[in-house]
């Protein structure tokens, strides 16, 4: 095990922090204890490793084990947001500024540095409900992933290597639930992991998300967000946020044309207001069927 203590320097909760990480209930690479801290594993560019991390008196403790042990604790406040740069930012919203008030940690947006660990489960998440992407990624894992270094809960693991997401057969992506489009979009893009992880900035991300197949503007900012802490990569053609975003703003519901409208005194920091959106809890009143949770495997 190796240890680092950092302080943040400002209000920080870590569980929020690292939440956009976690997919679902049962993640495999994320979990929360009863004692408050948070466990999550990573491919690290020195080899897998398990980062945990708490919080008292102020002070964020990380242990970590494994191979990438030094590099997650190196990287520990990029993560939990310190880079984020919070300068030209301005709330002109009271709904946004109450929940700003409400969740002083929710301001800052971390970044993990880990491309593929980001883009797979967001393509997994590509025009499915919730439920069934993390059905796949929580099976794609349990056969796949390795078991997480250290004494990480029962049933962590860590996200297997590019080439083993490339050799995945067929049945396995049938019986993980996810269909066939989105298995070669996730096998395409492992091909150019090294491409991918090598990208210097947000834009050129982008450009290489963008340039491959089945990969279009939200797949591309749900990776930045979460790669490269991106604070204007909005998620255009989620099936949700421009409602969310209207109602909460406008008190009406919208499509994305008008959330970007909506957003547009945020340039910059567009996906930071966003999450503000989502931290302020309003959430238009539920109306119509709900999109159906599909099995996959039954076809």
């Amino acid at each position: 095990m190796r240890e680092r203590r950092w302080e943040p320097g400002g209000p920080l909760d870590v569980g929020l922090a690292l939440q956009p990480h976690k997919r679902g209930g049962g993640d495999p690479t994320w979990r929360r204890t009863p004692d408050g801290a948070v466990w999550r594993t990573s491919r690290s560019p020195d080899g897998p490793c398990t980062l945990r991390v708490s919080v008292k008196a102020g002070t964020v403790h990380g242990q970590a084990w494994g191979p990438g042990a030094g590099w997650a604790l190196e990287t520990l406040p990029a993560l939990l947001g310190a880079d984020d740069d919070l300068s030209g930012f301005t709330v002109r919203h009271e709904v946004l500024a109450e929940a700003a008030r409400r969740h002083p940690g929710g301001l800052r947006i971390g970044r993990t540095g880990r491309v593929m660990e980001a883009l797979v489960p967001a393509v997994l998440e590509q025009k499915v409900v919730g439920q069934e992407a993390w059905r796949a990624w929580r099976w794609l894992l349990g056969r796949y992933g390795e078991p997480a270094p250290g004494p990480a809960p029962e049933g962590m693991r860590v996200v297997p290597e590019p080439e083993v997401w490339r050799q995945i057969p067929s049945w396995h992506w049938h019986r993980s639930g996810a269909e066939a489009v989105r298995a070669r979009t996730i096998a395409t893009a492992a091909w150019h992991a090294a491409k991918l992880e090598a990208a210097a900035t947000t834009q050129e991300l982008d450009r290489l998300l963008r340039a491959l197949p089945g990969i279009g503007v939200w797949t591309s900012a749900e990776v930045r967000q979460r790669a490269f802490g991106d604070p204007d990569a909005v998620s255009v053609g989620d099936f949700h946020l421009a409602k969310l975003v209207g109602y909460a703003l406008t008190g009406e519901k919208t499509d994305d044309p008008g959330m970007l409208r909506l957003l547009e005194p945020y340039a910059g920091h567009r996906h930071r207001a966003t999450v503000l959106v989502w931290l302020s809890g309003l959430r238009p009143p539920a109306r119509g069927p709900r999109m159906s949770v599909r099995d996959y495997r039954s076809f």
